[in-house]
């Protein structure tokens, strides 16, 4: 089990921004963008601490990984990416939902160093500290280091979209390391939208399907929350039934919506705790969702902090 932990400043992930295309520029490097979830790897005289994004000390929940990090040279702190790859190559956040039960294989993308032996090398250029990142790391077949390519992002991201990738990162070669804090230094560029949402409630089961209809989907706007649309496709039978028996656990009286929003007489209602993340084809006009399909839940982030997530162009 994982137990919770507060997370120190100086240990927190450095957060990216979602833009909106590709683009080539000497000063940026481009990495893959990773279909999986944030970790944070401390070690310090050779025993391992993992972290998720949110502050959950992970490390017994993937002894493996946190095993092949004892072969790192010297004390470190590590930025990384836990994922699942598939048969086909390339990273899965679909089949971390079956990692737990060993049925996927699993293998920490790194991409950053923080700090290295007690010194702090977040104000160094970003190319300095993936240079000593890649000296420090040991062979093993669950890590793996994060290549970056210079200049021309607009190629990348055509290779990342050919090969089925979620996308590409844009990072500016001199950048430090802000830790806790998004900024424009770092961008994401999916090859698809793609959305973290709340889990609000769920509607009733229609015809063969078993355990719940769709799930009712909300983000967080200015300290309420604000509905956003079902989805009801995408779900295996044994995700149907897993899903289920977390939501019975949080049944709730009334809507967390200030406003009336559809089926709510074939809904049971949900304290918003629930992260998951679903793709999707565009926001209509009234802030939902088109076309949504359901890829997974994310014990990783905080129902607070699940906002709508919104491109800025690069300038």
């Amino acid at each position: 089990m994982s137990r919770t932990s507060t997370l120190p400043k100086r240990l927190q992930p450095m957060l990216a921004t979602l833009t909106d295309a590709p683009f080539d520029d000497r000063g940026w490097v481009f990495e893959d963008k990773y279909d999986g979830f944030r970790m944070i790897a401390e070690i310090r005289r050779g025993k391992v601490s993992l972290y998720s994004r949110n502050g959950k000390i992970i490390s017994r929940s993937y002894i493996e990984v946190a095993k092949a990090l004892e072969g790192v040279k010297g004390d470190a702190v590590i930025d990384g990416e836990l994922v699942a790859i598939g048969k086909d190559g390339v990273s899965h956040f679909q089949l971390l939902q079956n990692a737990l039960r060993h049925e996927a294989k699993l293998k920490y993308c790194v991409f950053d160093l923080m700090f290295e032996n007690a010194v702090d090398l977040r104000k160094q250029p970003l190319l300095e500290r993936k240079k000593r990142l890649k000296a420090i790391l040991p062979r093993n077949k669950l890590i793996a280091f994060s290549a970056h390519r210079k200049g021309n992002g607009t190629k990348f991201f055509a290779e990342a979209e050919r090969k089925g990738l979620e996308g590409i990162m844009a990072k500016r070669a001199d950048s430090v390391y802000a830790s806790g804090s998004r900024t424009a230094d770092w961008l994401k560029i999916k090859t698809a939208k793609r959305q973290e949402v709340v889990i609000a409630g769920f509607t009733a089961p229609k015809r063969s399907r078993p355990f719940f209809g769709a799930l009712v989907l909300a983000v967080r706007e200015e300290d309420a929350w604000r509905y956003i649309g079902h989805v009801g496709t995408g779900f295996s039978h044994k995700a149907l039934e897993d899903i289920h028996a977390k939501l019975m656990k949080l049944t709730a009286s009334k809507s967390p919506f200030p406003a009336k929003v559809k089926d709510e007489a074939a809904t049971t209602w949900l304290r918003p705790s629930l992260v998951a993340e679903v793709k999707f084809a565009e926001w209509t006009s009234k802030g939902e969702l088109r076309q949504p399909v359901y890829l997974g839940l994310r014990s990783d982030k905080r129902a607070k902090d699940v906002v709508r997530e919104r491109e800025r162009p690069h300038k």
